[in-house]
């Protein structure tokens, strides 16, 4: 079994837009530029021609990428926690204890994780240890460094 995507709503209705416009507008587009590369003549020394040629195998790849994306998409939510527990999809401010710093995250499903960009999921060991956690919770982190503690200062659904 194919494992399965967990994306939020809002993830998985960008790549649904994003695979509409790639088989409709992109690919006449894509198209186009074939049939006037192929109208320069000789394919065989027609640069034209081969870019447009890898235009479209990037284009196919892309869907079939979102389409299997899509297939497996799991949306998660936030339904089976309270209202006032980090759970996907939300967004909360932590405060590193140690360093005093305060750090803003968004919740978001595995498929858009980006650490560095203040997107977690549940497959990260932060987002593990912040998962269900409730505002005034301080939460240890098993980190590289070792255990690295957070207060959560903010929850926002």
């Amino acid at each position: 079994m194919a494992k399965e995507i967990k994306l939020t709503q809002e993830s998985l209705d960008a790549y649904k837009d994003e695979l509409e416009y790639l088989k409709t507008t992109r690919a006449d587009e894509v198209a186009e530029q074939l049939k006037e590369a192929r109208s320069f003549g000789d394919l065989s020394e027609n640069a034209e021609y081969d870019e447009a040629k890898n235009e479209q195998g990037k284009l196919y790849s892309r869907i079939a990428e979102l389409e299997e994306i899509i297939k497996h998409a799991v949306v998660v939510t936030g339904d089976s926690y309270a209202a006032d527990e980090v759970s996907p999809g939300c967004r909360f401010i932590v405060k590193d204890l140690e360093e005093d710093e305060e750090e803003e995250y968004h919740f978001v499903g595995s498929q858009e994780a980006d650490p560095m960009d203040g997107k977690i999921s549940d497959e990260s060991p932060f987002g593990k240890a912040m998962l269900g956690k409730k505002v005034g919770d301080v939460v240890e982190v098993e980190a590289p460094i070792g255990i690295v503690k957070y207060e959560i200062l903010k929850i926002e659904k």
